[in-house]
């Protein structure tokens, strides 16, 4: 994974999105098309750069977290700004789509 993206736990998730614009994406690792969005993300996450973090959250490992939020497919990409959820992704997200919706 890219040095661009964090790797979110049940321990350090609420700490991570409690200030600025953050995107989530809650994966696994046998899921197809979480390996696509992968290197979408690893793009995108220079040109967010200083604006907002990318981060990941594997449901396999941190199942409370997927449950929390009602993850009910996967790849779910959430939006927080400040530590409130303000949009949901679900399924593979273009490049543009997701640079556009952490610009904004």
């Amino acid at each position: 994974m890219s040095d661009n993206i964090k790797e979110l736990t049940v321990d350090n998730f609420n700490e991570a999105i409690a200030s600025g614009t953050v995107l989530v994406d809650f994966w696994a690792p046998w899921c197809g098309p979480c390996k696509m969005q992968t290197p979408i993300l690893e793009k995108v996450a220079p040109q967010v750069e200083g604006k907002a973090v990318i981060a990941k959250v594997n449901v396999d490992e941190h199942a409370p977290l997927a449950a929390q939020f009602g993850v009910r497919s996967i790849p779910t990409l959430m939006l927080f700004k400040d530590g409130e959820k303000v949009q949901d992704f679900i399924g593979v997200q273009q490049e543009a789509a997701l640079v556009e919706a952490l610009t904004a």
